[in-house]
């Protein structure tokens, strides 16, 4: 996997992945930034979030799970000298769907989490992490 990050202005970076696909991401205003995209460790929370809720929705739709809709919100604590790593992070499950069984969205956060979502895996390594699944029922 390869990315490239490019200075844009100020302190304002462009992300290219290998995929080809681009992010902006800013600092903020009081570091010289312009507040033109999410900051970089946002980015980090970011990816870990949508890392895991794919690992969700791909196991449920494999188990034939009628999946619409899979929210995380994310709550995150950063030490408070350098270097500012994450030391603790919530993350709230909020998966949407016809008929799903508690039991089957549980298990498949319980293997993203612990088996199959890298970013979350790794983060782990200075954070403590903890999460909760709410299921909501659509017609």
């Amino acid at each position: 996997m390869k990315a490239t990050v490019k200075l844009i202005d100020g302190v304002a970076f462009a992300g290219t992945t290998e995929s080809g696909h681009t992010v902006t991401m800013d600092g903020p205003p009081d570091h010289g930034g312009r507040n033109l995209g999410p900051r970089p460790m946002e980015m980090l929370l970011l990816g870990m979030g949508s890392c895991s809720a794919f690992d969700v929705v791909h196991i449920l739709r494999r188990g034939r799970h009628q999946v619409t809709d899979c929210r995380v919100e994310l709550d995150a604590e950063r030490a408070d000298r350098e270097p500012k790593v994450f030391t603790r992070i919530h993350a709230r499950y909020l998966v949407s769907g016809r008929d799903l069984k508690p039991e089957a969205v549980e298990r498949a956060v319980k293997l993203s989490v612990e088996k199959y979502c890298s970013a979350s895996i790794m983060l782990g390594k200075t954070a403590q992490i903890s999460h909760e699944v709410e299921i909501k029922s659509t017609p």
